[in-house]
C-alpha cells in the first residue's frame, strides 16, 4: 500500500472519527440542554432548572438556567452539525467546566456523584475545538467560514475566562449562603428561592 493510499484512507478514519465523536457528544449536550430549556427527555424545564441552580449558587437563577440551557443545547447542535465547530466546542467545554465544580466535591465518579461525565464532555467538547470538525461537517461545507485557524485559541480563551467568573461568581454565592446559614437561628422561616 503506497504512502498515499494509507494518507487518503487515514484521512477518512480521521474524517469518521470526529463525526463519530462530534454527532455523540453534540447530541448528548444538545439532550442535556433540552432538559433545561423544555423538560425534555424527563428535565425541569425553565422553572425546575432555575430551582436547581439557585440551591447549587448559580445566581441570578433564572439567568443561570436560561445561559446553560442555551450553551448545552446550541453548542451540542452545532457540535453533531459541525458548524462553528471552534465557538461550539469552547462554549460546551465552558458550561461543563461550570459544571464539573458543582460536582467536585462528590469526588471523580459519577455513580457518587462526582465530576466524571461533566469532564468528560468538556475534555471532548474541548479537543473538538481543537481538532476541528472535520470533512463530514457543515464547516467544511462552507469552506470553513466559521471555523479560521485562529478561532480555537480566541474561543477557548474567551469560553475559558466566562467559566472562571461563572466559578467565581458561584462560589462567593455558595460561601455567603453558607455564612447567613450558620449565623440563623435554628428556627428560623426559609426566605424563598429568588430570582
Amino acid at each position: 500500500m503506497s504512502s498515499t493510499t494509507t494518507g487518503a484512507a487515514g484521512g477518512r478514519r480521521s474524517d469518521l472519527a470526529r463525526l463519530a465523536l462530534r454527532v455523540g457528544v453534540g447530541g448528548t449536550l444538545a439532550a442535556h440542554g433540552a432538559q433545561k430549556l423544555f423538560g425534555a427527555f424527563g428535565g425541569g424545564g425553565l422553572e425546575g432548572t432555575r430551582g436547581a441552580m439557585h440551591a447549587m449558587g448559580f445566581r441570578p437563577a433564572r439567568r443561570s438556567a436560561l445561559v446553560a440551557g442555551l450553551a448545552e443545547t446550541g453548542g451540542g447542535a452545532l457540535l453533531a452539525l459541525g458548524l462553528a465547530t471552534p465557538a461550539a466546542g469552547a462554549t460546551a467545554a465552558a458550561t461543563m467546566a461550570a459544571a464539573a465544580t458543582v460536582h467536585a466535591p462528590n469526588g471523580f465518579w459519577a455513580t457518587s456523584g462526582g465530576l466524571e461525565y461533566p469532564a468528560v464532555l468538556a475534555l471532548a467538547s474541548t479537543a473538538l475545538a481543537v481538532a476541528g470538525p472535520g470533512r463530514y461537517s457543515l464547516d467544511h461545507a462552507t469552506h470553513d467560514a466559521l471555523n479560521k485557524p485562529w478561532m480555537p485559541a480566541v474561543a477557548l480563551l474567551a469560553a475559558g475566562a466566562g467559566a472562571a467568573w461563572t466559578i467565581r461568581q458561584r462560589r462567593a454565592a455558595v460561601a455567603a449562603d453558607a455564612q447567613e446559614a450558620a449565623a440563623a437561628p435554628a428556627d428560623a422561616p426559609r426566605a424563598p428561592v429568588a430570582s
